[in-house]
């Protein structure tokens, strides 16, 4: 598959670490825009702002100005070194404000110092405790399978109404049930097992909306593969992710992400690898809500809008959710080699959907009917 053979190729380091695929001649006359973008330069909120800005919101294409542009002449190292220098002696002054600011402030210092406290015990904790062994935690090759499924996404808000929670413990849930299908068709003992997601959460502000840059932080997330009944599955995930919003997990994790405004670039960059540290978890989990209503390319609809996830070293598969437009589309990338068999997982995936639609479906039913329901499964 091409996009497979388009995401095994390192970006060019020595160009804009973004590139654009034009791809002609698809099935019904259709074409297709494969976008690859390294995560230095946006985040999955930035990125789909960015499409909303490339693409048309109505068939008419919008008229483009023929403004000329000149491009900024590319720097030179000296130039980029006295920028750092700058940045060094801006230092100071950085530490200076954020001292008065909380000289002014005591209470609101206190209590947001114990809270980010508690959060990075939480992210320290993790830390210590590295996500257990699997076959997917191992050291992987340059390949890549790519896999994507459509759903409607008021199927998962179906779940999500009935069993409570967010659309995000659905998907949760549903990766937990295709992987704990996965391992236990590959000999892996899931009883009592419990892998960990890193699940992106964006600290993007409304001020910052339309950005470039990343603005993500991470939070742990329980995949209790060890579950193999749905709605046991599902209360689990909910359950869990409400604690740890609860246990200033995401707070301590922004609080890394923070350091850049009081550190030097040398701790900050060892403070972000601690902060998404490939010992911590098993699989990236990643939702990013995109727009609900049409776009356009040059007068043509776009159809679906495909997440690609990344993998990261010794993690040999990622999930990526993306809405659009009252569709949600769930990509899937895996090691060429040790996920082999993408597209029996990607039927594990459906499975876990269409499961726990069964169980919301039930669950929605009256008292009356469901007991009924109960008795004659018991007979």
């Amino acid at each position: 598959m091409l996009t497979g053979r388009i995401f095994s190729q390192r970006l060019d380091r020595s160009k804009p670490l973004w590139e654009l695929w034009f791809v002609q001649g698809l099935e019904g006359g259709r074409f297709a825009v494969v976008n690859k973008t390294h995560h230095a330069l946006v985040d999955g909120v930035s990125g789909v702002d960015i499409t909303t800005v490339l693409f048309d919101t109505s068939p008419t294409p919008t008229p483009i100005a023929a403004e000329s542009w000149t491009p900024a002449v590319e720097p030179s190292e000296a130039a980029l070194v006295a920028e750092g220098v700058k940045g060094l002696a801006r230092f100071p002054a950085r530490v200076a404000r954020r001292a008065v600011h909380a000289a002014r402030r005591p209470v609101e210092t206190v209590a947001s110092l114990r809270e980010t406290g508690e959060g990075l015990g939480n992210v320290a904790w993790n830390l210590a405790n590295p996500a257990p062994a699997t076959p997917l935690n191992v050291p992987i090759g340059p390949h890549r399978r790519v896999l994507w499924l459509s759903f409607p996404l008021a199927q998962l808000k179906e779940i999500k109404n009935a069993l409570g929670g967010t659309v995000n413990d659905v998907f949760l849930a549903v990766v937990s049930g295709a992987l704990g299908r996965w391992l236990r068709r590959h000999g892996v003992r899931t009883s009592g097992l419990e892998l960990r997601a890193i699940v992106p959460v964006s600290i993007r502000g409304d001020d910052q909306k339309g950005a470039l840059g990343n603005r993500i932080t991470a939070m742990l997330g329980p995949l209790p593969v060890y579950a193999t009944d749905p709605l046991e599955r599902y209360r689990i995930v909910s359950d869990s992710m409400s604690g740890l919003k609860e246990s200033k997990q995401a707070v301590g994790a922004e609080a890394l992400t923070r350091l850049q405004d009081f550190a030097p670039p040398t701790i900050l960059a060892q403070a972000s690898r601690l902060n998404f540290s490939p010992r911590a978890y098993n699989v990236l989990v990643t939702n990013v809500p995109g727009p609900q209503f049409p776009l356009y390319l040059i007068g043509r609809e776009l159809q679906e809008l495909v997440p690609v996830p990344f993998l990261a070293p010794e993690h040999a598969l990622a999930v990526a959710m993306m809405s659009y437009n009252g569709t949600v589309d769930i990509g899937m990338m895996g090691d060429y080699d040790l996920v082999a068999d993408l597209d029996e997982f990607g039927l594990d995936v459906r499975e876990s959907v269409e499961e726990l639609l069964v169980v919301a479906r039930a669950q929605q039913k009256p008292s009356g009917v469901r007991a009924r329901a109960e008795s004659k499964q018991e007979v």
